[in-house]
């Protein structure tokens, strides 16, 4: 454990990144906590307010990350001012993202359906850098060997082809895939090669004069979305709470 710990964390660097993401959980985890704790009335918790004005906690977290941001800038990669501004970028990115539906809305939809997108921000943040961490790097870059890296022409070829894939993804409809595409090139193959979306970019152009393929494309979607919109909303509720009934 201690010589994969000092290979795969210590020596690349890594280990700031790893602190910035456990402080991003972690923030995400007590924050969650200690809202549903307000929202039922229990504990010692209570909404912050000034002059009237309810101080959501993305202010904190705006002003942690900027800190840890220009502090991770000026620290470098290795010392303890790396680790502390990681620690602190990473709690700061916990409190945005957790009201990252609120940005999005410009409104207080925390406890309301449109809140879910937070949770599932959060999730696909985490996701993300916990594949960067493991060593995957965007575009399949990690998977040119040393000698193709001298050749800028095979490395070019190669982002250039996988941004294809995660961009033919996202026309298609594909968001969660296009995205994790850009880690782990094989998933935006999979989004790009199989059937857009109804109302996606690519279904509205390509299925316009296809009535069988837009059948087809809608009755998966429907079947992919029953199958899986039950166990998505139950890991949400389960991570985030239940939003309030309408």
């Amino acid at each position: 454990m201690g010589d994969w710990w000092q290979r795969n964390i210590v020596e690349p660097g890594k280990l700031p990144l790893l602190l910035a993401l456990t402080a991003f959980v972690l923030t995400f985890v007590i924050t969650r906590v200690v809202t549903r704790l307000i929202r039922a009335g229990k504990g010692p918790f209570g909404n912050v307010k000034a002059g009237g004005v309810h101080i959501h906690h993305v202010v904190p977290g705006v002003v942690l990350t900027v800190v840890g941001g220009f502090g991770a800038v000026a620290g470098g990669r290795h010392g303890f001012g790396s680790a502390l501004a990681a620690v602190v970028f990473g709690m700061g990115a916990g409190l945005v993202l957790d009201e990252f539906a609120l940005i999005l809305h410009l409104d207080d939809v925390y406890w309301t359906e449109a809140g879910r997108k937070s949770v599932e921000v959060v999730v696909l943040t985490a996701a993300l850098v916990g594949l960067v961490l493991a060593g995957f790097t965007p575009f399949g870059v990690d998977g040119v060997s040393q000698d193709e890296l001298q050749d800028r022409t095979n490395v070019i070829a190669t982002v250039a082809g996988n941004f294809l894939f995660s961009l033919l993804a996202l026309a298609k409809g594909k968001a969660r895939l296009a995205v994790f595409g850009v880690i782990v090139p094989v998933i935006a193959l999979i989004g790009a090669v199989r059937l857009a979306r109804p109302g996606s970019l690519w279904a509205r152009r390509c299925y316009a004069r296809r009535p069988r393929a837009r059948a087809k494309a809608r009755l998966r979607a429907y079947r992919h979305d029953r199958r899986w919109s039950g166990p998505r909303r139950t890991f949400q509720d389960w991570i985030g709470g239940r939003p309030d009934p309408r």
